[in-house]
């Protein structure tokens, strides 16, 4: 990529052939990131000396901040000429991106018939497919041949986000679908409907659109068919967009992982006071929860004071518990995220979660009860913290993966759940006719958004896993203090070498 100091200085020299054949030969994608490094005045300068038919490609790459600016600094037929290039999706998402002023604009520079498509398309619940789906796909007729599927698609190929894979549609009904592959090696004199596949996937405008992606993934699509309630093809998703997709929803979930309300905006993009706004609520939740373990910390000083060393093993065993939950909730959010992992498989993730725990328990156990025993020559004190440890492990890996999954399952519409499609779609018509008439401004994708802010609740409860260790040192205290209460009565009982060695003092 050019150096932008390089750039500016032709910029600024006026040398601006020089400069147009600079950007003709770069990407779209690199004239994105090298503008998003330039001052508003220079932004709209450098913009105005891209090829036209780069300029629409350049402008969907580039961040919102920027494209508010140029929307202001660009006339009306400039604004006009980057609208018409750009495909729907795009135009949708810069929409909901802008502010009221300068989407008005938009509207403005858009003709009617544009206005319509993107108003339907801003209906659509903000994660559904419908909100990302693209208006603009080949479409055949069963009747045409070959060689005129063929002339149609060179004729209108250009202003369509796709043509590896035209849709026979006949009446806006879905018949089948031809990949270009097939177009190109099959005769001219060969009927569209004796080659098309019927055996159609697609979702509809209300399924999420992580599922989407997913349905992408999984059976390697470039483009997927979205069908109203009607079963009437009203736009296609393509692989791009479902790439956005799962990079937004995974980020969204590394965030609130870590207890950090998710944003839209980039890092820098994002002023310093938003982000500890962001930061805090979670940080104050997760810092008064400690007040818990204080708490019993305090009700056992007695016991810690007669045995001090104790005191020392808590970081270890609380760290180690955590870590373990976190593998585990980390393994299962990921095998959830790529559908290998469901709620019926509830069980089975249990069972094995647990003799991974075993293994891993009874591992840490030795390795660190020989090494308090080389240390510190106490039997006793070894074997209950290595026990400590084991139930630590166990029961921090069994809530990590128990608690994802719970998540999962009471997340409404997250999928089909092998029901038909017409099933699934009158379920998601019921739930959404239903907030409506409760004037909630939600719907049934909408509610994924309310439940999915539960995982959050992992860490949460990951950290009062640690209130299991303390079970077993509170108890090994309990019985150690009482031990030595005894042995003050009764200084002849035999007693351990632990508390022989507290006599003495």
């Amino acid at each position: 990529m050019m150096n932008k100091d390089i750039f500016v200085k032709l910029l600024q020299e006026r040398r601006y052939k020089s400069v147009k054949d600079v950007l003709d030969v770069m990407n779209a994608v690199d004239i994105a990131s090298l503008l998003g490094e330039f001052d508003d005045k220079e932004l709209a300068l450098a913009f105005r000396l891209i090829p036209k038919e780069k300029a629409a490609d350049v402008f969907a790459n580039m961040e919102s901040s920027l494209q508010s600016v140029l929307v202001e600094a660009l006339s009306e037929k400039e604004l006009k000429e980057i609208l018409n290039d750009l495909y729907m999706d795009d135009t949708v998402d810069l929409l909901e991106e802008l502010p009221a002023n300068l989407v008005t604009r938009i509207l403005d520079a858009s003709g009617p018939k544009e206005r319509e498509t993107i108003n339907k398309l801003l209906n659509y619940p903000e994660d559904s497919a419908g909100s990302i789906m693209t208006t603009e796909y080949v479409d055949l007729k069963p009747y045409l041949t070959v060689g005129q599927a063929l002339a149609h698609i060179k004729k209108t190929g250009i202003h369509k986000e796709t043509i590896y894979t035209c849709y026979v549609i006949q009446q806006r009904k879905l018949l089948g679908i031809v990949s270009a592959k097939d177009l190109m090696t099959t005769d001219d004199n060969v009927l569209i409907e004796d080659i098309m596949e019927t055996e159609i996937i697609s979702v509809s405008t209300l399924t999420d659109k992580e599922d989407v992606a997913h349905q992408l993934r999984k059976y390697d699509l470039l483009a997927l068919p979205v069908l109203d309630t009607d079963g009437l093809l009203v736009g296609i998703v393509t692989f791009d967009d479902a790439m956005d997709v799962m990079v937004e929803e995974a980020t969204e979930d590394i965030t609130k992982m870590a207890a950090v309300s998710p944003s839209e905006k980039t890092y820098f993009e994002v002023s310093a006071w938003e982000h500890a706004k962001r930061r805090i609520p979670w940080l104050l939740v997760l810092m008064f929860s400690s007040i818990i373990t204080g708490t019993i910390i305090t009700r056992y000083e007695d016991a810690f004071a007669a045995i001090p060393l104790l005191v020392s093993f808590i970081p270890m065993l609380m760290d180690t518990g955590g870590n373990c939950g976190s593998q585990s909730s980390t393994l299962i959010i990921r095998g959830i995220a790529l559908n290998q992992v469901t709620f019926h498989d509830f069980f089975r993730v249990i069972w094995k979660e647990f003799r991974v725990s075993l293994i891993v328990g009874v591992v840490l156990a030795v390795a660190n009860g020989l090494r308090i025993y080389l240390t510190y020559q106490q039997a006793g004190m070894a074997v209950v913290i290595a026990l400590s440890l084991v139930a630590t492990v166990i029961s921090a890996k069994l809530l990590g993966c128990i608690l994802p999954m719970c998540a999962k399952k009471i997340r409404p519409g997250s999928g089909t759940d092998g029901l038909s499609a017409d099933h699934y779609h009158s379920r998601c018509e019921f739930h959404y006719d239903l907030l409506r008439y409760r004037n909630e401004s939600i719907s049934p994708v909408g509610i994924k958004n309310i439940t999915k802010s539960i995982t959050v609740t992992i860490a949460f409860f990951l950290h009062f896993s640690k209130i299991l260790v303390f079970i077993w040192i509170y108890s090994y205290n309990i019985i150690t203090y009482d031990i030595f209460s005894y042995c003050r009565q009764r200084p002849a009982v035999s007693v351990s070498i632990t508390c022989r060695k507290e006599l003495q003092v």
